[in-house]
Protein backbone atom coordinates (compact mmCIF):
# COMPACT_ATOMS: atom_id res chain seq x y z
CA UNK A 1 0.00 0.00 0.00
CA UNK A 2 1.25 3.36 -0.75
CA UNK A 3 0.84 6.64 1.14
CA UNK A 4 0.85 10.18 -0.60
CA UNK A 5 0.67 13.39 1.76
CA UNK A 6 0.22 16.27 -0.13
CA UNK A 7 0.49 19.69 1.50
CA UNK A 8 -2.53 21.88 1.65
CA UNK A 9 -0.29 25.20 2.41
CA UNK A 10 2.60 26.08 5.14
CA UNK A 11 3.22 27.82 8.15
CA UNK A 12 4.49 31.49 7.82
CA UNK A 13 6.18 33.05 10.92
CA UNK A 14 5.93 37.21 10.39
CA UNK A 15 7.26 39.71 12.56
CA UNK A 16 6.10 37.56 15.69
CA UNK A 17 2.77 36.88 13.73
CA UNK A 18 1.39 33.35 12.57
CA UNK A 19 -0.28 32.55 9.83
CA UNK A 20 -1.06 29.64 7.43
CA UNK A 21 -0.59 30.24 4.32
CA UNK A 22 -2.91 27.78 2.24
CA UNK A 23 -2.20 26.92 -1.73
CA UNK A 24 -4.66 28.58 -4.31
CA UNK A 25 -5.56 25.35 -5.17
CA UNK A 26 -7.13 24.28 -1.69
CA UNK A 27 -8.31 27.97 -0.67
CA UNK A 28 -11.95 26.92 -1.44
CA UNK A 29 -11.66 24.54 0.85
CA UNK A 30 -11.66 27.65 3.30
CA UNK A 31 -15.55 28.22 3.02
CA UNK A 32 -17.39 28.64 5.96
CA UNK A 33 -14.10 28.59 8.71
CA UNK A 34 -15.80 31.85 9.79
CA UNK A 35 -16.83 31.27 13.40
CA UNK A 36 -15.18 28.27 14.34
CA UNK A 37 -12.43 29.77 17.40
CA UNK A 38 -9.86 27.45 16.93
CA UNK A 39 -8.52 24.98 14.36
CA UNK A 40 -6.75 21.69 14.29
CA UNK A 41 -3.58 21.71 12.41
CA UNK A 42 -2.16 18.86 11.25
CA UNK A 43 1.97 19.17 9.95
CA UNK A 44 4.90 17.78 8.91
CA UNK A 45 7.44 17.37 10.98
CA UNK A 46 9.85 18.01 7.70
CA UNK A 47 13.02 18.69 10.04
CA UNK A 48 12.55 15.30 11.07
CA UNK A 49 11.71 13.29 8.09
CA UNK A 50 14.73 10.74 7.56
CA UNK A 51 15.39 7.27 7.52
CA UNK A 52 17.23 7.87 11.50
CA UNK A 53 14.39 10.02 12.52
CA UNK A 54 11.29 7.66 11.37
CA UNK A 55 13.78 4.79 12.78
CA UNK A 56 13.07 6.11 16.72
CA UNK A 57 10.43 4.22 18.65
CA UNK A 58 11.84 4.93 21.84
CA UNK A 59 14.01 7.64 23.29
CA UNK A 60 15.10 8.82 26.58
CA UNK A 61 12.84 10.77 27.94
CA UNK A 62 12.50 14.89 27.49
CA UNK A 63 10.45 14.91 30.45
CA UNK A 64 11.88 15.32 34.13
CA UNK A 65 9.63 13.27 36.00
CA UNK A 66 8.80 10.80 33.47
CA UNK A 67 10.35 7.46 33.20
CA UNK A 68 13.79 6.91 31.88
CA UNK A 69 12.90 5.28 28.44
CA UNK A 70 10.13 6.51 27.10
CA UNK A 71 7.85 5.42 23.77
CA UNK A 72 7.54 8.05 20.94
CA UNK A 73 3.54 6.92 21.03
CA UNK A 74 3.65 8.44 24.77
CA UNK A 75 5.18 11.86 23.56
CA UNK A 76 4.95 14.56 21.48
CA UNK A 77 8.47 14.23 19.62
CA UNK A 78 8.56 15.14 16.19
CA UNK A 79 10.75 12.20 15.83
CA UNK A 80 8.69 9.03 14.67
CA UNK A 81 7.74 6.52 12.37
CA UNK A 82 5.57 9.08 10.42
CA UNK A 83 6.52 12.68 11.47
CA UNK A 84 2.80 13.97 11.59
CA UNK A 85 2.59 16.54 14.59
CA UNK A 86 -1.23 17.68 15.26
CA UNK A 87 -1.69 21.54 16.90
CA UNK A 88 -4.96 23.06 17.95
CA UNK A 89 -4.74 26.84 17.20
CA UNK A 90 -7.04 30.03 17.95
CA UNK A 91 -8.45 31.62 14.79
CA UNK A 92 -7.47 35.39 14.51
CA UNK A 93 -8.10 36.12 11.21
CA UNK A 94 -9.18 34.60 7.92
CA UNK A 95 -8.68 35.72 4.80
CA UNK A 96 -9.94 34.09 1.62
CA UNK A 97 -8.51 36.64 -0.77
CA UNK A 98 -4.75 35.85 0.11
CA UNK A 99 -5.03 32.03 1.21
CA UNK A 100 -3.90 33.19 4.96
CA UNK A 101 -5.23 32.06 8.15
CA UNK A 102 -3.94 34.19 10.88
CA UNK A 103 -3.51 32.05 14.44
CA UNK A 104 -2.69 33.07 17.60
CA UNK A 105 0.42 30.72 17.72
CA UNK A 106 1.44 26.96 16.34
CA UNK A 107 4.47 24.93 17.77
CA UNK A 108 6.15 25.06 13.99
CA UNK A 109 8.59 26.51 11.85
CA UNK A 110 8.23 29.18 9.24
CA UNK A 111 7.81 27.11 5.83
CA UNK A 112 6.56 23.98 7.65
CA UNK A 113 4.23 21.79 5.27
CA UNK A 114 0.89 22.06 6.60
CA UNK A 115 -1.38 18.21 5.71
CA UNK A 116 -4.70 19.17 6.75
CA UNK A 117 -6.79 21.46 8.70
CA UNK A 118 -9.88 20.48 10.64
CA UNK A 119 -12.40 22.30 12.58
CA UNK A 120 -12.41 21.78 16.61
CA UNK A 121 -15.62 21.01 17.58
CA UNK A 122 -16.17 20.54 21.26
CA UNK A 123 -18.90 17.56 20.67
CA UNK A 124 -15.85 15.49 19.52
CA UNK A 125 -12.61 17.08 20.42
CA UNK A 126 -12.93 17.95 23.94
CA UNK A 127 -13.53 14.88 26.43
CA UNK A 128 -14.55 15.28 30.18
CA UNK A 129 -13.02 12.68 31.92
CA UNK A 130 -9.18 12.41 30.99
CA UNK A 131 -6.46 10.82 32.94
CA UNK A 132 -2.67 10.71 32.34
CA UNK A 133 0.04 9.16 33.69
CA UNK A 134 1.39 10.62 37.20
CA UNK A 135 4.65 12.15 35.63
CA UNK A 136 2.74 14.47 33.75
CA UNK A 137 -0.64 15.13 35.84
CA UNK A 138 0.66 18.49 37.32
CA UNK A 139 0.56 20.06 33.40
CA UNK A 140 -1.99 22.35 32.62
CA UNK A 141 -5.34 20.84 32.19
CA UNK A 142 -6.39 23.58 29.43
CA UNK A 143 -4.61 25.22 26.21
CA UNK A 144 -4.95 28.37 27.24
CA UNK A 145 -3.03 27.78 30.41
CA UNK A 146 -0.30 26.62 28.57
CA UNK A 147 0.82 29.86 28.10
CA UNK A 148 1.50 30.63 31.44
CA UNK A 149 3.05 27.81 32.68
CA UNK A 150 6.07 27.39 34.08
CA UNK A 151 7.56 24.43 30.91
CA UNK A 152 11.24 25.16 31.79
CA UNK A 153 10.33 22.70 34.97
CA UNK A 154 8.91 20.27 32.92
CA UNK A 155 11.62 19.69 30.33
CA UNK A 156 15.20 18.20 30.06
CA UNK A 157 16.56 20.73 27.70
Amino acid sequence: MKIEIMPVGEVVVKGGNYFLKIKPEYVVAMQKLEGFSHLQIFWWCHHNDNPAARKKVSCQTPYEAAPEDIGVFATRSPMRPNPIALTAVKVLDINHEKGLIKVYYIDAENGTPIIDIKPYHPCCDRIKNVSVPQWCSTWPQWYEDSATFDWDSVFRF
